[in-house]
Order: C-alpha cells, then structure tokens, then sequence
C-alpha cells in the first residue's frame, strides 16, 4: 500500500525537473557537475531566466512613475511579485513585503530603523551563537551606536540552542530577538514557534533570517507569529540582488524610513519631507525590477512543485547522504541537531577543507569550504572551517553517491 508520504514524493519527477536547469548539463574537467552548494546560492530554472530576458526585451521601463504602456506593464509585474511574496509566506497584506537586496539589507534595515526608534543605552539585543555573520555584524553596529549590550544564546556540542539559558536571558531589557530559523553552516532547524512564544511572553519581538528555510519547508508568518522575517532570491531559485523583508503592518508603521530618497516619499520641501505608505516608505529609488520579477517565476515554480513535496523529497535525500557520509570512518560531522535541514558540514581528520574541496571539483563536485560566514561556530569548534554539502530538490541519490566516491579519492591523496 503507498502511504501518503510515497505519494506527496511521486509528485517530484527530478528527471523532469532537472531539464529546467540548464546549468546542471555543464560539465566541469570532463566530469558532469554535481552541484551541492545550494545553501551559498541555487541554480536557476528556464522559467525564471526566461522572464527576466521577457522583461528586458519587451517592456523594460520603471515602476510606479509612468503613464505609458511598457511602465504600466512593469508596474503590474513588479507589484504581482509582491503579491507572490505574500502569498507563499502567507502574510496579512502586500502592505507587509519589502523588496531589498537581501537578507543581509533586510537585516540591516530593521537594525538601523528598529534600533533608532527603539533601542537605547543600557538596552539589550538577543542574538544566537549561530549566527551569520550578517545578524551579527549589524547588531554590534547598532549596539556599539547606542551604547546597548548584545548578548548571543549559545548552542550546544551538537549544534542546538541551549533553550534554557535562551530563557535566562530574557529580561524587560531586551528590545529584539534575532535569530536564524535554519543554520547555514549547521543544517539545524530552530524550534522558532516555541522560541518566538517565549520571546513574545516578554513583550520582545522576533526577527528570523529564513534565507536557508523558504526553500526547504513550509513558512507561514501567521502561524509562527513573527514579527519580522528575511529572506533572498538568488537562495529559493531566483535573482540574485533581491531580497525580501517581511514585517507586521504594525511595526512597520511605527519605525522611520531606512534610506531616502524617489518612490518613498510623499511630499518634499526644503523644509519638510513626509513619507509614503506601506510598503513604499523603505523602497527608496529604482528597485530591482527585473529581480523582483525573476523572484515571482522562482516562487511560482516552488509553488507549483509543492514546497510540501519539496521538503519530503529533500528530507530523504538529506537522511540517505548522511547514511552514506557516515561510511567514511575519518569523516565527523560538524553539527548534528535532531532537527536539521539543507546542508551537512563535516572534517575530514587530517585534511583542510579547501585541499578536499579543490580535489572535489577536479572530479566535477562543487561544495563550499571555509567558514561559510560563521567565523564563531568555528571557533566554538575549534576548527578553521568545513566542507559543506548542501542539497536542492534538483540533487540526486546517484550524485550523492558520487560526492562518496569523491571524498574517498581525495582522503586516498591527502592521508
């Protein structure tokens, strides 16, 4: 009898879905490329590149600001994505998304526009030991600005967050939580719900990067209660310089302008400027248009794929490279949560990981070494970085296989 799972995985011909990517038929060195560094950017299917040349060539013009035909063709296009936007992440209105370059500007809006409303001398900002480096570095810019004390939850030998001394530091003096709903470098997913929960019981609102979530599992910003959540285009199939920042209507109304400029303005004199609405008041200048409508086509094909049926077929191959990972008796894994999604970071002992990487990619394998912007998580290690494998719905048991045979011939040449 075919359970419901075997179902939902039916629905995923990879073979199929593979003729989409164009770039999975590059050969590297002769070999045919296994592509597994999915969590540093994914490859892009025909349908996203073709709207971005559909846009170029047939109604390329700015947004918001022209009469004519081709701006008001771009304008729909570009608020449709929005309304994508919304709609994957399930958010309350359109009014909610705004369209950065990334997660790293998503981040480093809320730190500046939340921080200067909100943050004072003597305040707390709530971080994680697992953070990249991007919600870290606009955290401490903003602490060392306002005189306030950032404070980092930390994680256990296994790569979880240690929840009960998450809970000590929770105070009347925290402003923000900032935290990322899965790790870069460690695949572990957070138990976010029962951490915004918790953050919440203290009157603290929440922040999540979901730059390695979106692509892997089902997000839903009611249902998590966030208040605000981040994510980028080029991680979920799309462009890259495009990102998003959602943000309850209610703070985003209470905090100022991050940049200004054109479009997030209302009325200008030298005497006074007042500001537009929701959403427009953070989209100061010409946008990303061509990646905005590069990131509808991205999440319309997730969404047609089914990000439940993504998450279950990725779940398998994630357990089977595991299984397969462990054979190699000199491999240890960095980070091994209960919970964990997208990539696996190990050593090889004796070895560097850039060595085992360079000798990967001769054999047509592309994985990410180094620190993988998480320099404290290797520290906390002790250890100079990892080899990092990471996994999209377009990856297969046989190329799992392949990277096997890869690390066994580099560990033969370097031990």
């Amino acid at each position: 009898m075919i359970t419901q799972e075997q179902k939902e995985i039916t629905k995923l011909d990879v073979n199929k879905i593979r003729i989409d990517f164009p770039i999975l038929n590059t050969n590297i060195y002769g070999h045919s490329l296994v592509y597994f560094d999915n969590a540093a950017t994914t490859q892009k299917p025909n349908q996203v590149i073709d709207s971005i040349s559909d846009y170029y060539k047939n109604y390329n013009s700015n947004v918001h600001r022209g009469v004519h035909h081709l701006s008001q063709m771009a304008t729909d296009r570009f608020e449709e994505a929005r309304r994508t936007v919304r709609d994957f992440i399930n958010a309350e209105s359109e009014k909610e998304i705004i369209f950065t370059r990334g997660t790293s500007d998503s981040i480093n809006l809320i730190a500046s526009s939340f921080g200067k409303a909100f943050v004072r001398k003597g305040d707390r900002v709530l971080i994680t030991a697992m953070e990249h480096h991007s919600n870290i570095v606009p955290w401490q810019i903003l602490c060392e600005d306002r005189e306030a004390q950032l404070d980092v939850i930390p994680i256990d030998e296994k790569g979880e967050l240690i929840f009960e001394e998450f809970e000590k530091l929770l105070d009347s003096d925290v402003r923000i939580l900032a935290l990322p709903y899965v790790s870069n470098s460690l695949g572990t997913v957070n138990p976010v719900k029962k951490i915004i929960e918790a953050a919440h019981s203290h009157g603290v609102p929440v922040l999540l990067d979901a730059a390695q979530a979106v692509q892997h599992i089902p997000v839903d910003v009611k249902e998590l209660n966030v208040d605000f959540l981040a994510f980028s285009s080029h991680k979920i199939y799309g462009p890259t310089g495009m990102g998003i920042l959602y943000g309850k209507e209610e703070w985003l109304e209470k905090i100022p302008p991050y940049q200004g400029g054109g479009e997030m303005i209302h009325t200008v004199t030298f005497e006074k400027t007042t500001y537009n609405e929701l959403p427009f008041k953070f989209e100061a200048g010409t946008p990303n248009i061509a990646g905005a409508i590069g990131l509808d086509s991205a999440l319309k094909y997730v969404t047609n794929l089914g990000i439940d049926s993504i998450h279950i077929y990725e779940n398998k191959l994630y357990q089977y490279a595991l299984e397969k990972l462990s054979s190699i008796k000199e491999l240890t894994f960095i980070g091994e949560a209960k919970e964990r999604a997208g990539a696996i970071s190990f050593v090889i002992e004796n070895t560097h990981p850039f060595d085992v990487g360079e000798i990967l990619d001769k054999q047509g394998i592309a994985v990410r070494t180094g620190h993988h912007c998480t320099e404290p998580i290797m520290d906390q290690f002790k250890i100079p970085g990892t080899i990092r494998a990471s996994f999209s719905f377009y990856n297969t048991k046989d190329e799992v296989d392949r990277l096997v045979l890869g690390l066994n011939r580099a560990k033969q040449m370097l031990l």
